[in-house]
């Protein structure tokens, strides 16, 4: 197991930590948490976290990934291409190209690289239609981390993070729950011991009348505005920086 002393978080909410409530008005997510076990073995461990919401892979790669480079950590994490693949008209063989020449670049730079796969959206009642463009990107993702020795989170393989407790009422960002259980996987990647990211949930029966309810509020409160904001252009990123822009020493 490398020890690691500085970690820079790279990508989108996923990253950023939507919709894991943190402090001063910030999400905590994954990444944070990472951080946060990681600093308990360094007491001068420093972290950075570049990711904000809504951000497309070229926007990441040509924003954040320059950046990550100079600060020269000894751990960057890569999550990029879900809001793509969300697009009509993306081409995931192409994005995999991009996504190699910015996972080149920081292997360059020395650091360990951090990959990972998304969910597989079979359950997911906006996504599963796309469901075949994602697997191939993912296996495009495993592909590149095998090619430059890069770490992979696999978060296809979560059978705890395809449960609806796992994610937020818009069913497009994980809660709590699921930011710790993708946190626990994370630091199991990097060998570090932590909590077990099997998770089983217990067995709930859900009314299907209940469940049209909840599918058509989620439609009017979720699904229409962000389809909305897609066709006007409009990212829920615009005029954001990120959270922890700078390599700094780790607070709770």
């Amino acid at each position: 197991m490398r020890h690691y002393g500085s970690f820079v978080a790279l990508g989108d909410s996923f990253t950023e930590g939507l919709n894991d409530p943190g402090i001063d008005g910030h999400y905590r997510g994954w990444a944070d948490r990472v951080a946060e076990r990681l600093a308990v073995d360094d007491s001068s461990f420093r972290y950075a976290n570049l990711a904000v919401r809504g951000k497309l892979l070229d926007q990441i790669v040509a924003e954040q990934v320059p950046l990550a480079v100079q600060m020269a950590p000894d751990l960057v994490s890569l999550c990029a291409g879900g809001n793509d693949l969300l697009r009509p008209g993306s081409d995931p063989d192409v994005m995999a190209k991009k996504l190699t020449a910015a996972v080149r670049e920081l292997r360059s730079s020395g650091a360990d690289v951090l990959l990972f796969t998304g969910v597989d959206p079979r359950d997911m009642p906006l996504m599963r239609r796309l469901r075949g463009r994602f697997a191939i990107f993912y296996l495009h993702v495993r592909s590149i981390a095998d090619l430059y020795g890069c770490r992979l989170v696999d978060q296809w393989s979560m059978q705890g993070l395809r449960d609806w407790r796992a994610w937020s009422e818009d069913r497009l960002h994980m809660n709590a729950d699921g930011h710790r259980l993708v946190a626990a996987r994370v630091l199991d990647v990097l060998g570090v011991p932590f909590d077990d990211w099997h998770k089983v949930w217990p067995d709930r029966a859900v009314d299907p009348r209940v469940r049209r309810r909840e599918d058509a509020q989620w439609m009017r409160e979720y699904l229409v505005p962000w389809m909305s904001r897609r066709l006007r252009g409009i990212s829920s990123g615009d005029g954001l920086a990120p959270k922890r822009p700078e390599l700094s020493h780790w607070e709770s």
